[in-house]
Parts: C-alpha cells; structure tokens; sequence
C-alpha cells in the first residue's frame, strides 16, 4: 500500500495495538483513505515541515469495531479518516506549541487539547473536513467525575 503522505506510512495510520490484540481489521475503504490524504496534506505535512523534525501518530485511521473497543465516540471523526491525534514525544516542538501553531496558520475543522495541563496537552487531536465544512473549532478536553467534557477554548 501507498504511503498516505511524504511522512505518514500506510502502517503508521492504520497501527493499532488494541486492533492487532484483538484481531480487529483496521483497513480503511477507499473514502476514508482519501480522507486521511487530504488531512495529510492540507494539515499533518505543513505542520510536520515547521516542526522540523518527527511527529509521533498516536492515532489515525479507527474501523468502527475498533472505535468501540477502545471506547471512543461513536461520532468519532478517526472512523472516516477525518481525524489524526499527534504527540510530540521526540522533543523537536512542544504539543503546545504544535496546537498554537496550527490554531495560527492552518485551516481545519476541529482541533482538542487532549487532557494535560494548562500550559501543555497530553496530546493534540485534529480535524479536517473540507475547506467548505471546517469550523476552526478548538476545544480542550478534561475530566469531570470520571467523564471526558469539552469546553471551547
């Protein structure tokens, strides 16, 4: 299979441990693989040429049945390719900084700063619809008597 971009494997977007655990396939169709190119592009490249360096996927493209089994929303935009949750784990540019940046320079439609601290996301999730259909919507996610809530930031 193709790369989905110049830095994004096939196997990277697709990789899941809870998948591979439980045998679950986590092979996008046709649609959703276009999806995820076009995140790619129009949001994961520019970011990934302005870090400078490596930029960890956490989680990219989720099945359904995937989705499930780890708990997510079941309106989760990972399903149709639409959503890519990143990490700087290699130390080249800080979460934060990521987030900031791309809430600055970039069109998309949703980006969450995932948990953490005031001054630092555990890790940042990001959107892309469409340059017609995206709200630039940005939100941070916490817990609240055990439950994920989102407030817009």
């Amino acid at each position: 299979m193709e790369n989905i971009s110049n830095n994004i494997t096939y196997a990277e977007a697709i990789h899941s441990s809870t998948a591979k655990r439980k045998a679950i396939d986590n092979t996008p169709n046709q649609k959703e693989l276009e999806c995820m190119k076009l995140l790619a592009e129009k949001v994961f490249e520019p970011l990934r040429e302005w870090v400078g360096g490596p930029i960890k996927v956490n989680s990219f493209f989720r099945s359904v049945a995937l989705n499930e089994a780890i708990g997510g929303a079941a309106s989760s935009q990972h399903c149709k390719g639409q959503a890519i949750d990143i990490d700087d784990v290699y130390g080249v540019k800080s979460n934060a900084e990521m987030y900031n940046w791309i809430k600055e320079n970039l069109d998309f439609d949703q980006m969450i700063w995932e948990f953490g601290t005031d001054t630092q996301p555990n890790w940042v999730h990001i959107s892309y619809v469409s340059k017609e259909d995206n709200r630039n919507k940005c939100l941070k996610a916490y817990k609240e008597h055990r439950q994920t809530k989102y407030r817009v930031i």
